[in-house]
Parts: C-alpha cells; sequence; structure tokens
C-alpha cells in the first residue's frame, strides 16, 4: 500500500508544558501540606504551653492564699470560704479547681469546665507525687472521674512546713481538637485561595516557559522540510534567549551549508558533465572516422588532460570525503621538504613557460628535512602552487621561501597579481568558498582546495594564514613542528634570499629554474622527452 510507512501509532503527547505546571502544582501542594503540618504542631504545642501555665499559676495562686490563713485547713467553718474560692478562679479560666486533703478526698471544688455535681477522690499514687514533688502534670480521666482525657495540674499545700492538702486545676483536652479544626478550617480556606492564585501563576509561567520552545520546534519542522528562512525571538535575556541565539545561528549556519551544499553539487555535475561528453565526443570522432588520423594525436591530447581533469576531482571528493568521516590519517616521517617542493613545481611547468612567470627564491635552495606525512604535504604544496599559478597575471612572479625556525619550519608562497580583498582573506579556508576574483577567473573550481590544505596542516600541529595587497601580491605562510632532533647530517642551512615584490635579476625572464623546467632540453632529447613527460604525469596524478 501506498504511503503505508508513513504512518505511525497516535499516542498521547506528555508536553514540556504539563510537566512544569505538574511539577509547580505538586510543590505548591507540598508546600501548603508541609506548612499546614508545621503550623498545626506548633498551635497545638502553643496552646498546651499556654493552658498548662495558666492552670498551674492559678492553682499555685490558691495554694499560697490558703497557706496564709491561720485556720486548719479542712475546718468547717473553711468550707464556705474555700468553695467561693475555687468558684472566683474556675470562672476566669473556664477550668475546674477543686481542694483536696493529703488523703485525696476534694473538700471544695468548681467544674466550670466538666460541670460535675458529685464528690470524688483523687488517687493515691497522684496525691503521693504531690506529696513527694510538691506537684503533679499529666493528662488522664482521675480514674474515670472525667469521661475524656483532661488536662490535670496539681500543687500542694502547706502549713508550718507540711503538706496539708492540695489544689488541682483541671481543663478539656477537646478544646485543643477544637481549637485544631478551626485553625485547619481558616487554613484551609486561605490555602484554597492561594492555590487558586498560584494556579494561574504556574499556568502562565509554564506557557511563557515553553512557548519559545514550540517556537523553535516548529522552526526545526520548517529546517526538515528545506526552509531555512526562519529565525525564533532573541529578546529573552536568560538562559532560553541563549538557546534562541544559538539557534539561530544554527540555522543561518545550515542556510549557508544548503546554499553551498547546492553549489557543490551543481559545480561537480559540471565537472563531471563536461570533461565526460568531451572525452566521448573525441573518443566517438576517433572510431568513427570523424576525426582525421594525423588529428588524433592532438584531441587525444585532449582526452588525456580530461581525464586528469576527472581524477583531480576524484581525488579532491575522496579527500573531502575523508575529512568529514575522521579518516584522515597521518603515515609521518621525515622527508626532505625541498625536494618535494620542486616535485610539486614540475608539475606546472609548461604552464609557467606558458605565462611567463618567474620563480624566485630556489637559487640557493637546499634540503630541508621536516616530520610529516609526505603525501599529505605534497598535496599541501601541489594545491597552494596551483593556485599561485592559476591567479599570477602573464609575465608575473611567484616567490618561494623556505627557513628553518625554533621548533619548527617555515614556508612561504608568495604571487604576484590581483590580490584578495581585505574582508576575503579570513574566509579563504572555509569550505566550498571562493572569492570574487576567482568565481571569474576560475569557473571550475569548487572552493575545496584552501579548505584541504588547512586541514592537513593543521592534523600536522601547524598552522596556514593567508596575506594580501591588493594589486600588489597574495601569499600563503604555513609552519610544521619539528616532532625530533635533528641530525646534523640533516640539518639544512636557512634561505637567505628573502621573498620580494620583483623581480629577481639572476632568473631569466619568462624561464623557471631548471630543477622546474626541462622545455628546451625535451626539444633536444627524445629520451628526455619521454622522462618529463612521465615526472609530469607522477605529479598530476599525486
Amino acid at each position: 500500500m501506498k504511503g503505508k510507512g508513513r504512518f505511525r501509532p497516535i499516542r498521547r503527547q506528555e508536553t514540556l508544558f504539563r510537566k512544569y505546571l505538574s511539577i509547580s502544582l505538586a510543590i505548591v501542594l507540598a508546600s501548603f501540606f508541609l506548612l499546614g503540618t508545621v503550623m498545626l504542631v506548633f498551635v497545638s504545642s502553643f496552646w498546651q504551653n499556654e493552658k498548662s501555665v495558666l492552670l498551674q499559676t492559678n492553682a499555685k495562686n490558691i495554694a499560697e492564699l490558703m497557706e496564709n490563713r491561720d485556720d486548719v485547713l479542712g475546718a468547717s467553718n473553711e468550707t464556705t470560704g474555700l468553695q467561693m474560692l475555687t468558684e472566683t478562679f474556675a470562672a476566669n479560666i473556664e477550668a475546674d479547681i477543686f481542694v483536696t486533703d493529703v488523703s485525696g478526698t476534694c473538700l471544695a471544688g468548681a467544674y466550670e469546665s466538666s460541670g460535675l455535681t458529685e464528690s470524688f477522690t483523687v488517687e493515691p499514687w497522684i496525691m503521693n507525687s504531690v506529696l513527694k514533688n510538691g506537684e503533679y502534670r499529666g493528662n488522664g480521666t482521675l480514674s474515670g472521674v472525667y469521661k475524656e482525657n483532661y488536662m490535670i495540674i496539681g500543687c500542694a499545700v502547706e502549713r508550718d512546713g507540711r503538706v496539708t492538702g492540695a489544689v488541682f486545676a483541671t481543663a478539656s483536652l477537646a478544646a485543643l481538637n477544637s481549637y485544631r479544626v478551626e485553625i485547619l478550617r481558616m487554613f484551609l480556606w486561605a490555602a484554597i485561595a492561594a492555590f487558586a492564585i498560584a494556579f494561574f501563576a504556574a499556568w502562565g509561567f509554564s506557557f511563557r516557559m515553553v512557548q519559545p520552545l514550540r517556537k523553535m520546534a516548529a522552526a526545526a519542522r520548517s529546517f526538515g522540510e528545506g526552509d531555512f528562512s526562519v529565525r525564533v525571538d532573541e529578546s529573552s535575556q536568560d538562559e532560553i534567549g541563549e538557546l534562541a541565539v544559538a539557534f539561530n545561528a544554527m540555522a543561518t549556519s545550515l542556510a549557508d551549508s544548503e546554499c553551498a551544499n547546492r553549489s557543490f553539487i551543481a559545480n561537480v555535475s559540471h565537472e563531471l558533465k563536461t570533461p565526460m561528453t568531451t572525452i566521448s565526443g573525441f573518443i566517438d570522432g576517433i572510431l568513427d572516422g570523424t576525426i582525421p588520423p594525423d588529428q588524433e594525436k592532438k584531441y587525444l591530447r585532449i582526452v588525456s588532460s580530461e581525464t586528469k581533469r576527472l581524477s583531480r576531482l576524484v581525488r579532491t571528493m575522496l579527500d573531502l570525503s575523508r575529512i568529514d568521516n575522521g579518516e584522515l590519517h597521518l603515515r609521518m616521517r621525515r622527508f626532505d621538504l625541498t625536494n618535494t617542493m620542486l616535485n610539486a613545481l614540475l608539475s606546472f611547468e609548461q604552464r609557467i613557460e606558458e605565462k611567463n612567470l618567474q620563480i624566485l627564491g630556489l637559487e640557493n635552495a637546499e634540503s630541508l628535512y621536516v616530520d610529516g606525512d609526505p603525501d599529505m604535504i605534497h598535496q599541501v604544496l601541489y594545491n597552494l602552487i596551483e593556485n599561485a599559478v592559476k591567479f599570477t597575471p602573464d609575465g608575473g612572479y611567484i616567490a618561494l621561501k623556505m627557513e628553518k625556525q625554533p621548533g619548527k619550519t617555515y614556508m612561504a608562497i608568495r604571487n604576484s597579481g590581483p590580490g584578495i580583498a581585505p574582508d576575503e582573506v579570513e574566509m579563504v579556508f572555509d569550505r566550498f568558498y571562493k572569492t570574487d576574483r576567482s568565481r571569474n577567473k576560475d569557473k571550475t573550481g569548487m572552493g575545496l582546495g584552501l579548505y584541504i590544505v588547512r586541514t592537513i596542516i593543521r592534523q600536522h600541529g601547524g598552522e596556514i594564514t593567508a596575506s594580501s595587497i591588493p594589486g600588489d601580491y597574495t601569499e600563503f605562510s604555513f609552519f610544521l613542528p619539528d616532532k625530533q632532533e635533528e641530525k646534523k647530517a640533516e640539518t639544512a642551512p636557512r634561505l637567505k634570499e628573502p621573498i620580494r615584490s620583483g623581480r629577481s635579476d639572476t632568473v631569466s625572464k619568462g624561464k623557471a629554474p631548471r630543477a622546474a623546467t626541462g622545455a628546451k632540453n625535451r626539444k633536444e632529447s627524445g629520451k628526455e622527452n619521454r622522462s618529463s613527460q612521465k615526472n609530469k604525469r607522477k605529479g598530476n596524478s599525486v
């Protein structure tokens, strides 16, 4: 069935908004619960402490009043006075107050809290605590006197240095429960109001938090569809704002990369199509006899040139693939940089002579050994020299400089010409980048040569830079660090000839040094001609 693989099972999506809202509300509820629990515990403890102090204070006051009386506790004429005393205090504190003798028998009492009417006797162990310690504190029912738990405070009554009785003050703990319920009711109403406010605040906060992320998700979906023009708001000054800035930078980079990739594909397609068409046309012309036999060599040379062009294109693509896949592995050894440079220069011997270019800096060239991958460094030099030859005008110069510096080897390649605009110098090493001048000068280039050069140099632990004065020269310079101490036999003197913007008087106009050219000798000797052609083919295929 068409499009069957595109359908996915639908499941409920757990959005970030719901997570933020749920977490926020959970925190609010947990905070309310913790606050309510702490408040109830604190209120209960406070109520009990205050009630206990109140009961104890009044019991002691009554005991002191009784101690200062001259009459004996329990005398008949004192019963009425004790009753009035207890009723007065009990009414003020809304509690039960009663007076007992040393045996625990109740002599007088007022029961504002419980409403008791029958007389009773306090348990002996409670009286023993009063007689021994002078006081009693506890909760209970007085062995069933009360139907519920009461807070009980007892104080001894002393006269003439001996305990003659006790005063008890009691209060129902049920009032505490009522107090707790009332406090809890008030707290719940306040919590409900606060939770409603917190809910809307959390909803608004969560919405504002995830809204930029939703916009980024929508923009990412647009990117997936090939639209890189979408941008997100960067006004936020927090981490979301930083993410938005990074997101827009990524979008710009993707847009540039997509543009470069499209240009790259177009260039590659053109590079492949043009030489293949040329090769096919000329080969077919030779096979069907359209091209006369006396012209076959001419067109075969064109076929050979186009084949080498295809080979360079394939090599560049393979190098780029190795770089992207992290497969660029170096085969390090010590080699002669001067010889490698001359071999690379020899590959452009014919083009140098055709453009009547001068090669400077080779007058006193001697062996200079470095640590690196010879094949990779050959590619670096080949690309740099090719670039110099390509953009040097007829009759111009290419200056080479190599020298030993502390811990490294330095090399520079300078060519005369129009140069590079100052705002483009820093971008010439970017992938797929071509300067405005190179776009007009080099229609077939893909803007990868210098990118590969920089990658290789950095793999060696070195660095390459570009400098240019428009209308005067362009120079590429790099260094390679020494990986080991040089042997005396490998030590090479520095080149004393500096890079000059002018032309050398020691080099004849229009000819390269014999180290790099052999055109004249090729005309005189067929054997040398074949050898030179072999060397050229070897240089182009590296």
